[in-house]
Order: structure tokens, then C-alpha cells, then sequence
């Protein structure tokens, strides 16, 4: 028996994420990483640019990371956070209060990005029952954007993204706007707010839209939408899933544009990529509508997994590592280097747009492209990218050495030039 034997095995039961199946290209069999890279079954070794989407931001293995899940394994694997409390969990939910912006005090954890949405949409609806009995219901989100792929997620995900066209009719209606990126967009969100008085919450993925193809805004965009949410007194819920722990060059997007939510959800990178972990962060005035003697203005929502102690264990020790080492001068780097390279594809044929924040670059095509294709080139590259749509892109882990970026940009450099001369 080989070391993948159990891929040809596995492959009539694995059911396989945003994969047609019966069509889907075979897909390789990891057998290992370390920092930067990915050991195949077949002995190759691939660069890794998008960071096991966009996790693992100290790097594969690193011993800070799984040193603090082994000690934590050998203590308390996990404990229901049902009438108990652990110590992990309690400094996770401290310092993650400490280190985001304004005042987002209170903590809640889920095992998944999605959910923490969902989280957050429940505790917009319940803010408004509890605090004035109004029953808001609603929520305005953007072009562009994603959220999740849960049922409340999806209603307020991109209407026009084709991933969750099939479930139009199953989702709640939701307002999908244009960003507020122009005094006509900022007067369309306006004129939605004043218009709609069951409006609980405005959402939005801070600077970068990430899923939708790499878009990116600016903070004055950002700031107009906290203005507009203010004026019409409506939530605003920042999805920091994908921008949080450094990605836009600041440890929260919302702390680059200087703009504060009311309440925040983190996930992805929360944990360093070694284990599944997410939060929702409300404000202070937002968690005191739901602190209260009467036990039906609770937040009821109890996952089993909340507050793992394995993955809080290794959320601890992913903060210890951006205070104790240079990632943030680190994310500088590599949005100069990402500039450096991509800037001058951006006069090729075909190129429709080419863009740069923090540790994130894309270059956008004009024309669509096969992107299993692109995939399959990638690898025979030495590099492992994941093309979203007409978009290739890199988000690579914090730590890779310059060398390694520069193949990277090299092999993403080449790719854009072949479909340019298609």
C-alpha cells in the first residue's frame, strides 16, 4: 500500500466544497506542510499564495502554535461552556476586548466564520426587541460581498454571485446596495435607511472584500456608512473574518480606516489556521440591551463547540505571536513587493484592473478564463493559487520569505501574460 492509497479509497465518499464533483478535477493529496509549503503524495512541494484561505498567517507548523495544543490537550481538550468557564476561553475573550477598536467588550464564540455571522445578524434583531420592542429584521449589505454560506449568511452574500443563485427563493429578502463609495451611493444607502424603518443592521466586509474577487474601498467609504448608520440609528456590523489579524496591514480593518462597529466578527486567522474558531464582538451599549432580569432578553444561541479550549489555546498563542513578532512590518513588506510586481501587469491586454492592500494582491481579467485550468498550471508551477472568478490573487502567510514571494508573483506574473496574449 502507498502513502495515498487512501485517496483512491476516500474519493468514492469525500464530498468536496464548491466542487462539481462527477466533472472536478482529481484533487492532490497533501501529506504534509511546513511553513510555507505543501508536500504532495507525489513528492512535490508547492508554494502555498492564498494561506489555506487565507488562515494560516504565522505560516504551516509553527512550534508556538502547536506546542500550546499540546499542552492544553494534555489539561482539558474542551469543556461545554454550559455553566463553566475555562481559563483559555477567558483570556481569549480579555484580550481580544483589549486589542480590537473602540469599545467591543463582550465575546462570543462559534466554530465557524458563517455562524458568527449569523450570530451577529440575531443579536441585531434581539438588540432592537429587547432595547425598544421594535421589530427590525432587516439588513442592508454590498455588492460584492459574502458572507457565508449558511442560510441567513446567504441572504445577505452578493444576490447577483451566482454560488447561492439556487437558493434565491429560500433565503430572506434582503437590501443589496452599492458601497458608498460616491455621494450617490452614500445618498442611495441613506435614502434605503430612511425609507425602511425595519432595518437592524447595516453589514459589511470592511476595505477588502474578499470572496466577492478582491475588491477593496476606501476608509472614506467606511466612514460615510458609520455617518448614514448613525444618523438613521442602525447597527453597523463589520466582517472582519478575512481583513482581521493584520491582512490589510493593521491588525483590523476597522482600526486602518478608523472606523468602529457596533458589533465585530472575527474567524479565520483567529486561531493562526490550526484549528476552527471565530468570534462576534458587540459593544458595550449592544450587550446591555441583553443584560437584563428578565430571561427572555438572553441571547439564546448555544453552539456545542463554543470556546473550544483546544482552538482558544491556540488563539492565545497566535496574539502572543503578533506581539512578539514583526508581522505587521512583515504585511508591509509584502504589500510593497506585491505593488513591485503587479503594478506593470496592469498595462496588458485583457487586464481589467490590478490591486494591492496590506498582505493581499489581484490582478482582474477582462474576459473569464478556465480556472481549473489555471489551477492545474499553478501546480506545474511549484505553487498552490486558487484563481476566484476572473481574479487571480495571492494572500500569502506573513512569514514567507522573500524568495518564495517572488516565485509566487513570478508564476501569477506568468499566468496573466499567457491570457493576455489569448
Amino acid at each position: 500500500m502507498t502513502d495515498t492509497d487512501w485517496l483512491e479509497r476516500g474519493a468514492a465518499h469525500l464530498w468536496l466544497p464548491y466542487a462539481q464533483m462527477k466533472t472536478a478535477a482529481k484533487p492532490r493529496a497533501a501529506v504534509m506542510t511546513d511553513k510555507t509549503r505543501i508536500r504532495l503524495g507525489t513528492g512535490e512541494t508547492l508554494i502555498d499564495g492564498v494561506s489555506s484561505w487565507w488562515t494560516a498567517a504565522h505560516g504551516y507548523n509553527h512550534p508556538a502554535l502547536t506546542a500550546a495544543i499540546a499542552a492544553q490537550m494534555q489539561t482539558m481538550p474542551h469543556i461545554m461552556l454550559g455553566g463553566l468557564v475555562h481559563e483559555q476561553a477567558c483570556r481569549l475573550a480579555t484580550r481580544l476586548a483589549a486589542i480590537t477598536p473602540g469599545d467591543l467588550s463582550r465575546v462570543f464564540f462559534t466554530e465557524s466564520g458563517s455562524v458568527a455571522v449569523e450570530v451577529a445578524m440575531k443579536i441585531a434583531v434581539q438588540y432592537w426587541r429587547n432595547k425598544t420592542g421594535a421589530e427590525k429584521t432587516r439588513f442592508v449589505s454590498f455588492l460584492g460581498g459574502y458572507h457565508g454560506d449558511t442560510f441567513a449568511t446567504m441572504s445577505v452574500c452578493d444576490p447577483e454571485e451566482g454560488m447561492h443563485a439556487l437558493f434565491a427563493g429560500a433565503v430572506t429578502p434582503q437590501h443589496h446596495l452599492g458601497l458608498p463609495s460616491t455621494d450617490e451611493t452614500a445618498a442611495r444607502l441613506d435614502e434605503t435607511l430612511r425609507a425602511h424603518d425595519d432595518i437592524a443592521a447595516v453589514i459589511v466586509e470592511p476595505l477588502l472584500q474578499g470572496a466577492g474577487g478582491m475588491l477593496m474601498h476606501d476608509d472614506a467609504c467606511l466612514k460615510r456608512m458609520r455617518a448614514i448608520c448613525d444618523a438613521h440609528k442602525v447597527l453597523l456590523i463589520f466582517d472582519e473574518i478575512f481583513t482581521g489579524f493584520a491582512r490589510t496591514g493593521a491588525m483590523f480593518a476597522a482600526e486602518r480606516a478608523g472606523v468602529t462597529p457596533d458589533i465585530m466578527v472575527l474567524g479565520k486567522a483567529l486561531t493562526g489556521g490550526v484549528a476552527p474558531l471565530a468570534a462576534t464582538l458587540a459593544s458595550s451599549d449592544v450587550y446591555a440591551a441583553f443584560h437584563d432580569d428578565d430571561p427572555e432578553k438572553a441571547l439564546m444561541h448555544g453552539p456545542t463547540f463554543t470556546g473550544h479550549a483546544l482552538a482558544c489555546a491556540a488563539a492565545n498563542a497566535s496574539i502572543d505571536l503578533f506581539e512578539k513578532e514583526p508581522r505587521l512590518r512583515q504585511v508591509a513588506t509584502i504589500e510593497a513587493a506585491l505593488k513591485t510586481a503587479f503594478d506593470p501587469l496592469k498595462d496588458l491586454p485583457g487586464v481589467a484592473d490590478v490591486r494591492v492592500l496590506g498582505a493581499v494582491g489581484a490582478v482582474e481579467m477582462e474576459n473569464p478564463f478556465d480556472i481549473e485550468q489555471a489551477r492545474e498550471d499553478f501546480i506545474a508551477d511549484g505553487v498552490f493559487v486558487r484563481p476566484i472568478g476572473r481574479v487571480i490573487y495571492l494572500a500569502p502567510a506573513y512569514v514567507i520569505e522573500p524568495d518564495d514571494l517572488a516565485v509566487l508573483t513570478r508564476a501569477v506574473a506568468g499566468r496573466v501574460h499567457a491570457l493576455s496574449r489569448q
